[in-house]
């Protein structure tokens, strides 16, 4: 006879219940059964990034594009201003950048921050079932129309 095991993640809900229910219906014992509750992240994610990890989101394309118009605006004024159209393009160039990456950290920190936290479903619970190789293709039916998060199978 050979034995196999199921792993799969559930959100805590009835589902699990449901498939906890169905498994011992179809033969499987409670000692041949192990849920295993995960400690799911409680801070809260970074917003910059370090040299180790990143998350793909970028604070200067707002101010990179308010840079370049605030510039062509300083520049074009600049003509007619005290110190010209170099300095006054530098200037708008840097008020642009400023201004472009507050609009962005204030994106980041004030409206995203719930789903900087919350994004996505969270396994909370591990499934290990033991069963023997000839019910493991029907475990998996189950888990799979329990609405499981994933599922692997292991000899």
């Amino acid at each position: 006879m050979i034995m196999m095991q199921l792993f799969s993640t559930f959100e805590s809900n009835q589902n699990l219940e449901m498939v906890l229910a169905t498994v011992e219906k179809k033969g499987i014992k409670k000692e041949n059964i192990f849920a295993v509750p995960l400690d799911n992240r409680s801070d809260e994610r970074k917003v910059f990034d370090t040299l180790h990890r990143s998350d793909g989101v970028s604070f200067i394309d707002i101010g990179a594009a308010l840079s370049t118009a605030f510039a062509v605006i300083g520049a074009s004024i600049g003509f007619e201003l005290a110190w010209g159209p170099i300095y006054w393009g530098l200037i708008g160039a840097g008020v642009g950048f400023l201004l472009g990456f507050a609009i962005r950290l204030f994106i980041e920190l004030g409206l995203k921050k719930t789903k900087r936290i919350s994004r996505g479903k969270y396994s909370e619970i591990i499934l290990i079932i033991d069963c023997e190789a000839s019910q493991a293709e029907l475990i998996e039916n189950i888990l799979w129309e329990h609405f499981a998060l994933g599922v692997a199978k292991i000899k």
